[in-house]
């Protein structure tokens, strides 16, 4: 093997150390799980935000890091995929079924549905379209999840509330993927961060989470579903 050849050995340490920053997202689902069961809603929220802290930055450093070319033998959207649906789906999932936030008689049922529905999600070939967006809801359960949590609603609200975006799965609207985005690109982000950063400030201090921080964050909410749902026309690109 010539030296022009040779892999370059500090590339091939950090597209490995990416990996396993994204693998890291068991460990915080693992954790997550353990807070739950011992009803330790504080610190699920903690590991929740790890997770998608990870979520949110292993995208950006496989592209940097060029993980397709210095580990060519990893398919690291499977493992992004796979994380993915453990995070944002199945321990979710355990949350609704334990946090007593639905009706004991349909707890189990909709669990059930969200983890049915997800896997369709999930396995569709065009799950994330080419134009950048999810077809059918995106499956941010661990969301709903927090925000269920804050907001305290009856359980037969709750309960339809994730029927509903069960529902929603299947009918073939578009999601924007708020990081690849091309449409208001800029103003995108930056609102993306604020509800992050906002968001993440407001669950640490939970349970005295401040009642402004949850309903603010829904004008996010409904700026994501209207550049999601208005015709592209209407909007104005940037290149």
């Amino acid at each position: 093997m010539t030296a022009e050849s040779r892999p370059n050995l500090t590339r091939v340490i950090l597209a490995w150390a990416v990996h396993a920053f994204t693998a890291s997202g068991a460990v915080w689902a693992l954790l997550t799980i353990f807070a739950i069961v011992e009803g330790d809603y504080k610190m699920m929220i903690v590991w929740m935000i790890a997770s998608m802290l990870v979520d949110g930055f292993d995208g950006m450093l496989a592209r940097w890091a060029n993980v397709q070319k210095y580990t060519d033998g990893i398919d690291g959207a499977l493992l992004d995929n796979i994380l993915d649906y453990l995070n944002y789906v199945f321990v979710p999932a355990i949350f609704f079924i334990k946090a007593d936030l639905l009706p004991h008689s349909v707890a189990l049922l909709t669990g059930v549905f969200i983890l049915f529905a997800s896997a369709y999600q999930f396995t569709q070939k065009d799950a994330k379209t080419e134009d950048h967006h999810f077809k059918g809801f995106p499956s941010y359960w661990n969301i709903i999840a927090l925000y269920l949590l804050l907001l305290d609603l009856p359980q037969w609200i709750n309960f339809a509330v994730l029927i509903f975006l069960c529902v929603m799965i299947f009918v073939p609207l578009k999601y924007i993927y708020p990081s690849r985005n091309r449409r208001l690109r800029t103003l995108t982000l930056g609102l993306t961060y604020l509800y992050g950063a906002v968001g993440i400030w407001g669950l640490i201090l939970y349970p005295n989470t401040p009642a402004w921080i949850v309903w603010a964050s829904f004008v996010y909410v409904g700026y994501y579903a209207v550049l999601s749902f208005i015709p592209k026309k209407a909007l104005t690109y940037e290149n």
